[in-house]
């Protein structure tokens, strides 16, 4: 019980700002076991994002308490996987080999496709998440289920698809060693349970455009650099939280 804490706390301080004990660390088999935590730890982003909705809810009309909701995920993750989308749009959007999509992907700096990506996906979550609150009063649990079962998609990729190393090193990554069965097994209990808490089971059907957006994404960065990087996984937690979004609007009006 002792390691399965460690591991925990492991992909809580890698994914987030909270504090965690000092005999936490950063070790690459330690973390690469922490991955069966990651939807977990999606869950606990969402409760934190959810709590400052319902309590700025008291205060503020839902567009406001959206956007604060949005701002303090950012601040909890320091904003680890909007970088990582933002790098995937520059490096995807500006290079037309292996070497220079990589290459773009590592430069720290925004270019014009991160600055278009990140803007729009944030305007498109916020859109979303203030639709969603004109047809459902749970909007808390909304929020908690797309910061999770995301997780659990982008962790799917980590599972299914090989690593790309540094084209400028040879040294792998923490979080590139294979996900193990029982891992991703894991990880799909915590992603998944939060379906579990909506009173429709038709719910369920949000699965169906969450794994093509997986398999797509999956494909195509496959076909261009031959696998997956941790931006990669943070840009397909980005597209599938507002999927979930986008979907549930859709379920809705047809149901």
């Amino acid at each position: 019980m002792k390691k399965q804490v460690h591991y925990f706390l492991t992909a809580v301080l890698f994914f987030t700002r909270i504090p965690c004990p000092k005999w936490v660390d950063h070790s690459p088999e330690i973390l690469n076991k922490s991955s069966r935590y990651f939807s977990l730890v999606g869950t606990l982003i969402g409760a934190i994002s959810a709590a400052i909705y319902y309590g700025a809810s008291h205060v503020f009309n839902p567009a406001i308490s959206i956007i604060l909701s949005i701002v303090a995920s950012i601040w909890t993750t320091g904003a680890f996987h909007e970088d990582g989308f933002a790098d995937v749009c520059d490096g995807f959007g500006g290079g037309w080999t292996k070497e220079k999509i990589l290459t773009i992907m590592k430069d720290s700096r925004l270019g014009t496709f991160g600055v278009v990506g990140l803007v729009s996906i944030l305007s498109l979550k916020t859109v979303s998440l203030y639709e969603l609150s004109i047809n459902s009063k749970n909007i808390p649990l909304i929020i908690i289920t797309g910061h999770t079962i995301s997780r659990f998609i982008a962790t799917i990729l980590l599972y299914t698809h090989e690593y790309v190393r540094d084209i400028d090193s040879s040294k792998v990554k923490p979080t590139t060693q294979k996900m193990s069965s029982k891992s991703i097994i894991i990880s799909g209990f915590f992603g998944l349970l939060p379906l579990l808490f909506f009173e429709n089971f038709k719910i369920f059907g949000v699965l169906i455009p969450l794994i093509i957006t997986y398999l797509y994404m999956g494909n195509f960065f496959k076909k261009w650099i031959g696998g997956q990087t941790g931006d990669c996984a943070g840009a397909l937690q980005q597209v599938s939280e507002v999927v979930f979004y986008l979907s549930l609007l859709v379920t809705w009006k047809l149901f």
